[in-house]
């Protein structure tokens, strides 16, 4: 009489869910391997901080001696919208390039949770930008103290109002970064993206004034009308007749924009098909 001995069953273990700490070195892994990455933030850096010493060297009018800080010489508009241009396409191409390369459809099969996904691109996305809007901001405040010294007007970073304008031009990149990463997410299309990021980031603000309450109210609630208002050192002349923005409004503005932009973000991607 013989025994059957059946074969040892072997057991799939199920896969485990990726964990958060996963997705981020697998986003930081996506955004270091473009070669356009560092190409472009070592551009953009050159641009803004040689824009100041342009800016700080045309200007005719820095006095030869102490003076009050000029935030429009070491955080000049033409370097700092150029930096929120650059911030907001890079930030929408961590996405958009997904979705039009068809590599978002790899990531939801192996990753299932798609808000955990558009999270992580933004937390490395907020990081990566924030590097870069400091050393953006420190570069252009060194070299137009720098230059300033030349004419014995250079000031210290504790003179007032330097540090908040130091603060508010290396955020500006890191909420304009997550704003175009969450348009990118809603609007899911490349050239799309790019004309919404432009024309509420750059173009919008100038067409609101501060003559009456509901324009200046608009005005106020958009980033760039912000970051003027917070490097701005200076308060409203008593013979104004207009809507002066204030500076914790301002700090408000640039807390929620990337916060809503990005919550929506996370919301439609849970019940949107890719």
């Amino acid at each position: 009489m013989t025994t059957l001995t059946s074969a040892p069953r072997t057991t799939l273990g199920t896969a485990q869910p990726a964990r958060f700490r996963d997705l981020l070195a697998a986003e930081w892994i996506k955004t270091r391997s473009l070669r356009s990455t560092p190409w472009t933030i070592a551009l953009t850096l050159l641009f803004v901080i040689g824009s100041t010493a342009v800016a700080t060297l045309a200007d005719k009018a820095a006095p030869s001696g102490p003076a009050d800080f000029r935030p429009y010489d070491a955080y000049p508009a033409a370097g700092y919208w150029t930096l929120i241009l650059v911030a907001s396409s890079m930030g929408a191409l961590t996405v958009v390039s997904e979705y039009s390369s068809g590599l978002i459809r790899t990531t939801t099969v192996a990753v299932p949770a798609r808000s955990s996904i558009v999270l992580a691109k933004a937390a490395v996305t907020a990081a990566l930008w924030t590097a870069v809007g400091t050393a953006a901001s420190a570069g252009s405040f060194l070299v137009s103290q720098a230059i300033l010294d030349g004419h014995h007007a250079d000031l210290p970073i504790t003179h007032p109002g330097v540090f908040r304008a130091l603060v508010a031009s290396a955020l500006l990149a890191p909420v304009c970064a997550l704003v175009g990463l969450g348009l990118g997410v809603l609007l899911r299309h490349a050239a799309g993206t790019m004309v919404t990021s432009v024309f509420t980031l750059v173009m919008l603000p100038p067409m609101f004034s501060e003559t009456s309450r509901w324009s200046a109210d608009i005005k106020h609630a958009l980033v760039s009308a912000a970051w003027n208002r917070l490097i701005r050192t200076w308060g409203p002349e008593p013979g104004s007749l207009g809507y002066t923005a204030t500076v914790p409004g301002s700090w408000i503005v640039y807390t929620l924009w990337p916060l809503i932009t990005v919550t929506l973000a996370v919301l439609v991607v849970k019940r949107r098909d890719v």
